[in-house]
């Protein structure tokens, strides 16, 4: 059974927080440490299989996000755990660091949900792509208890705060200012109402829960394209979202491109919860962002959440963070020349390279510097 074990890494206590350097420096070490691992044996002769690690460092410590191949979740918790307290043992820079949990993350409600129908008439459907729908319909908020409805809401809202990013007036909150004059309404000067807070902290709720399902279910891309070694466009497997990037560049969409698409994802929203983004880096970037909100959008629907204000809240977090929507381009597929000099300048090649020198991205991601004399175009 192949799993996804989160583990959570900290700085030594009283440590100064991580500057950039740092992290960066972390962030190789983590994974020159992982990458001399093979394979994993327990104490009962278990074996265990490691697949992948993508590692994103914050001002704290880390998060691990580690693909293995084990007989049980117990076991593949238990192991992974181990292995990072080895691989911080092993590297005298991080020798001080402590493990503080290593886990599967699993959704409660899907999991008892999964349990109490499992060889049942209620089993949820083997096949991915009917289980995806499945998952993703619109509940009967009829038939569901008004209390599980407020602890989706409740837990969304707890979630927010982790969007340390982002203030409320980013969702569209307005700012607190002087009371309007007596007898004047606040719409009396012409201007649009703003968002409620309560509305901009579900969408900033919506937005970290997901982050969790989006990294979580391109580790799943990954994996399909890694089984059958080969693109997108040909791959028979089921796809989470890799398929929903721009079809003109399907064939160029293999195993690697989708392990720096994964790493640009992580390393994108973990700045988002760690109060260091910026602006977007890369295109990459932008296009993980639009499946970010797409994902926010498909949560808060699932749960019965997603109103027009909310809507909007997010509607307006994407036009603040996005600085232009030239990107769009690429989802044109209108025949030939379609998208004409827009698409020429966001050439496949550039999509993982930064912006401009001021911009982040991942060093696993980022592209190599092209020749000097050669053109990047839409076709290189």
């Amino acid at each position: 059974m192949t799993y996804v074990v989160t583990v959570e890494i900290r700085i030594p206590e009283g440590a100064p927080e991580l500057d950039g350097l740092h992290r960066v420096g972390a962030s190789a070490l983590l994974e020159q440490g992982f990458a001399s691992v093979a394979g994993i044996e327990g104490a009962d002769g278990m074996e265990m299989d490691l697949f992948d690690v993508a590692v994103a460092v914050h001002p704290g410590g880390a998060i691990l996000k580690v693909m293995v191949a084990a007989p049980s979740l117990e076991f593949a918790e238990e192991a992974v755990g181990s292995v990072s307290e080895e691989v911080l043992e092993r590297s005298e820079l991080l020798a001080e660091w402590t493990v503080e949990s290593s886990e599967v993350q699993l959704h409660t409600d899907a999991a008892r949900e999964s349990l109490e129908a499992a060889d049942g008439p209620g089993a949820p459907p083997s096949d991915p792509q009917a289980r995806r729908a499945h998952h993703t319909a619109k509940p009967d908020t009829a038939d569901e208890p008004d209390g599980e409805a407020q602890d989706h809401e409740a837990a969304f809202r707890v979630l927010a705060t982790r969007l340390r990013s982002f203030t409320p007036a980013v969702f569209g909150v307005a700012e607190e200012t002087s009371a309007p004059p007596e007898g004047e309404s606040a719409e009396a000067g012409g201007g649009s109402p703003g968002i409620t807070p309560e509305s901009a902290e579900l969408a900033a709720g919506s937005l970290v829960y997901g982050a969790e399902v989006l990294i979580d279910e391109l580790y799943d891309d990954v994996q399909a394209l890694a089984e059958e070694d080969t693109t997108v466009a040909e791959c028979q497997g089921h796809l989470w979202h890799l398929d929903q990037l721009p079809s003109r560049h399907a064939a160029q969409y293999n195993e690697l491109f989708a392990r720096r698409f994964l790493v640009t994802a992580i390393a994108l929203t973990t700045r988002f919860t760690d109060g260091s983004f910026r602006r977007l880096g890369c295109l990459a970037e932008e296009l993980v962002l639009k499946l970010l909100i797409e994902q926010a959008h498909v949560t808060l629907d699932l749960h019965g959440l997603l109103d027009d204000e909310v809507a909007a809240a997010l509607g307006r977090f994407a036009g603040e963070v996005y600085e232009d929507m030239d990107f769009a381009w690429l989802q044109d597929d209108g025949g030939e020349g379609a998208g004409g000099e827009g698409v020429a300048t966001l050439g496949f090649g550039t999509w993982f390279t930064p912006f401009d020198d001021a911009r982040y991205v991942h060093p696993y991601a980022l592209d190599e510097v092209p020749e000097t004399g050669v053109p990047d175009t839409a076709e290189n």
